[in-house]
């Protein structure tokens, strides 16, 4: 071989090791994986709920059926109903099939938060980030539901690794790109998603370098965005019409969900949740309150995740108080990830011991544990259930009604093929119908009511979310209408059966039978 030949040879760059390459790679490939375990397991087991009823149906309509389903639903989740009814067109309704987005969503959302805590603090933290985010209640939950809450926090999440990358590189169109497309992925998903830009425009008081190309993103943003924002218009606020105003037990539900020390109301307390609660609380607090006095030391990553984490729940609780209350715990969602950035970055600080950032990260993993262990399989809402009490219980003659409508979607989809089930009359669609029913609070006319008096030997009514005694106006309207339905049936037939199936929001079912003449 000649001297020519050699010499490029010699003063080639050589590969990575295969080791530094395993070792950049672990601490997103090992938390990504204790995701992906801990949210299989038992995936198809807890009952569908109301909102995932509504999912099934909206996603079964087609051509203009499927438009008219989206706009009833402000436009909200409009990309979600979308790809889920691609996917359940192609391959069915089975529980595991309809949530299997959403165990998408969970598992990226871990590996995404991990590759940010890389790339923003380093190795350990991104290992510490990977794993909190998984063992997560709230997070894990929402990857094993059919809604687009766990796809929304994965785009999330991917919209802010794409603003860093466009942060420090200003002039890449790849950057640029992917920010667009990630935190509009995002806002399809769910309209929450929109609280984030302001905590992302946060970065621009550091890296004013950046302004032009992130707002010009944020621009095409507001185009690409029209469409929902006109249906959201159109479909104003009255389908929050449930939510409460803000108080000290919702700000307290809020905490226990950004937390992980729980997720109320759809769980129990745990024994634990609230040492997790102080727990946690403390540390994010005194890790804020030591940067505070390091602001120009500590660099625009920090203040970049501090925005993600604060900037959304101060929106969310200004809007409650301002104006319309909206969900505070649902969405504290879009900070959970922040929540373990910032956990991450103080307890693998150079300044902090490495025997004491381990041992503290161990034990917040073992209280968010304890909370995440007895919710699997527990269904809050057991439509389930409540469907085979009423299936096994039928005789000729039956006829069943809803209250509100919505329940029907639930009821519905755990018909078993070729039971007996009691003749629907409120509403009064056949079963073989799929068709939405998205907030439906009616009652039967007077004829109506007579009609179903005399030919349904009984009257079963199940009811589910039919309003609060002393909830918001909206919601106290609908529980009186429940009430008279109840006194009328109860006139008419006489008290009968009564059972509750779950607790959050719970399934009511009651039997309305005459009694036998003597």
């Amino acid at each position: 071989m000649s001297t020519a030949t050699i010499e490029p040879v010699l003063t080639r760059t050589p590969r990575p090791a295969v080791r530094e390459r395993f070792m950049q790679v672990l601490p997103v490939l090992a938390p990504s994986a204790l995701a992906a375990l801990i949210v299989l397991y038992e995936l198809g087991t807890r009952s569908l709920w109301l909102d995932e009823s509504a999912t099934v149906a909206i996603t079964a309509q087609h051509g203009s059926a499927l438009w008219e389903a989206i706009a009833r639903d402000g436009g909200n989740m409009l990309g979600y109903y979308l790809l889920l009814h691609a996917l359940t067109g192609a391959f069915g309704h089975a529980p595991a099939l309809i949530r299997a987005p959403s165990v998408v969503g969970f598992v990226g959302t871990v590996a995404i938060t991990s590759m940010i805590a890389q790339r923003l603090f380093g190795r350990r933290a991104a290992l510490a980030a990977g794993l909190l985010t998984a063992v997560s209640l709230p997070l894990v939950f929402w990857g094993q539901d059919a809604r687009g809450y766990a796809l929304m926090t994965m785009f999330v999440a991917a919209s802010f690794l794409a603003l860093i990358a466009l942060v420090e590189q200003p002039r890449s169109r790849r950057a640029w790109a992917a920010y667009i497309a990630m935190t509009l992925l995002a806002m399809y998903m769910s309209f929450v998603a929109v609280l984030v830009l302001p905590a992302q425009l946060v970065v621009l008081l550091t890296r004013r370098e950046a302004a032009r190309a992130v707002l010009s993103a944020v621009a095409v943003l507001a185009a690409c965005c029209v469409p929902i924002a006109v249906l959201a218009v159109l479909r104003g606020s009255s389908q929050l019409f449930w939510v409460p105003a803000p108080n000290l037990k919702r700000i307290g539900e809020m905490a226990r969900w950004l937390t992980s020390a729980g997720m109320p109301p759809n769980f129990h307390r745990t024994a634990t949740g609230t040492i997790a609660l102080v727990v946690t609380l403390a540390l994010v607090a005194a890790l804020l309150a030591a940067a505070i006095p390091q602001r120009r030391r500590i660099g625009w990553p920090v203040w970049l995740t501090v925005a993600w984490l604060l900037v959304p729940l101060g929106l969310s609780l200004a809007e409650s108080l301002a104006g319309q209350p909206i969900q505070l715990a649902r969405n504290s969602l879009l900070s959970l990830p922040a929540v373990a950035l910032v956990l991450a970055w103080g307890l693998t600080h150079p300044r902090i011991s490495p025997w004491l950032g381990v041992s503290a990260l161990g034990a917040l993993l073992a209280l968010r544990a304890l909370q995440l262990a007895p919710s699997y399989g527990v269904s809050s809402e057991n439509w389930k259930a409540a469907t085979q009490r009423v299936i096994t219980a039928t005789r000729p003659g039956d006829c069943i009604a809803f209250y509100p409508s919505d329940g029907r979607m639930a009821f519905a989809y755990y018909i078993p093929t070729g039971a007996q089930a009691p003749a629907p009359v409120l509403p009064g669609a056949a079963w073989g119908v799929t068709k939405p029913y998205v907030e439906r609070y009616v009652l039967p006319s007077a004829s109506r009511l007579a009609q179903i008096e005399a030919s349904c030997a009984r009257v079963w009514l199940i009811a589910s979310h039919q309003g609060f005694r002393n909830g918001p106006p909206g919601s106290r309207a609908h529980f009186a209408q429940y009430q008279k339905l109840r006194g009328t049936l109860s006139r008419a037939y006489g008290p009968g059966f009564t059972a509750s199936y779950g607790w959050a929001s719970p399934v009511r079912v009651e039997l309305f039978a005459r009694l036998p003449a003597r």
